[in-house]
């Protein structure tokens, strides 16, 4: 076991954007989209609060200046760019591959973004310092916040580390405790936490389990056919979802790995310049594979 390494340095290093290379590229139209505008704004009320993720490179030939390939962050360092910051706080990566890195992060979930939300109001950052951060509408923090009135605690440790839609809380808040616990327990099953499911949750529910049910069952009610039909198809569309998760990871880690070896094959000069003079065809076919691979890698969401 004394052969295993760390995966980072053990220190961070506050590196000139200049000297990052990034390793994708983004659409023209990356700017206007909604997840870079809350980096941009959480980077200007803030400051950057995780660091970007490099790893070193060999020296310039022509500048000999130390360079880095940038791993993960790329909204983070065209935030900073547009930002007109000269530097940026990194973690250095022992290994240039980051399929493992982006795969592992845990994202926050819709209940810790609400305590998170409650502690830093209770703590005395008002709503819209907040707001202006995450770049949203002031209402929308105040609606995170009251997320979990009418939810009982048993639920709330259920869902705590999904990622649940906010439209499910709303159909929660209408059941009676036990009825939310158990149709909790039935997200958590099916592995389905969206508000389509849990407006089926609701709409499944015995009045006697609903509060103010007179006002909220549906007057069209759902016949228990309808209910057998959607439950067979909720139950094929989770086993084709386990099936196909089963195989993704494995055929992604492999196509990972063979991306890092054709990518270090086209960093030797010798070989990418004899490539492009004798199969420039297949040379671009295969840096846009390299491409693709890399984009899907990331398709978890990561920036």
């Amino acid at each position: 076991m004394s052969g295993v390494r760390h995966a980072f340095e053990q220190t961070t290093l506050m590196l000139l954007l200049e000297q990052i290379t990034p390793t994708r590229k983004f659409a023209g139209n990356v700017r206007i989209t909604s997840k870079y505008k809350s980096i941009l704004s959480s980077i200007r009320e803030v400051g950057i609060i995780e660091p970007l993720v490099v790893y070193l490179e060999r020296p310039s030939a022509a500048d000999g200046q130390t360079r880095y390939l940038l791993l993960d962050g790329h909204l983070r360092l065209e935030s900073l760019k547009e930002l007109g910051a000269a530097s940026a706080l990194c973690l250095i990566s022992t290994d240039d591959e980051s399929f493992t890195y982006n795969r592992q992060v845990s994202r926050l979930s819709t209940v810790q973004e609400h305590l998170m939300i409650t502690r830093a109001i209770d703590r005395g950052v008002i709503p819209e310092r907040i707001a202006a951060a995450l770049n949203v509408d002031v209402r929308r923090i105040h609606e995170r916040h009251r997320l979990l009135e009418g939810i009982v605690p048993e639920v709330v440790g259920l869902l705590k580390d999904r990622q649940v839609s906010r439209g499910v809380f709303p159909m929660l808040r209408r059941m009676k405790p036990m009825r939310q616990i158990e149709a909790a327990e039935m997200m958590v099953s099916a592995n389905l936490f969206t508000r389509p499911y849990a407006e089926m949750l609701l709409a499944t529910t015995r009045t006697e389990h609903l509060i103010n049910s007179e006002k909220q069952k549906p007057a069209n009610s759902i016949s228990a056919e309808d209910i057998l039909r959607m439950e067979r198809e909720l139950d094929k569309v989770n086993q084709d979802h386990k099936l196909a998760e089963d195989t993704l990871g494995e055929n992604m880690l492999a196509l990972v790995v063979a991306k890092g070896y054709v990518t270090r094959l086209f960093r030797n000069k010798s070989v990418n310049d004899y490539l492009k003079r004798h199969y420039k065809d297949l040379t671009s076919e295969l840096q846009e594979v390299i491409e693709a691979v890399t984009a899907d890698a990331r398709s978890v969401g990561r920036e």
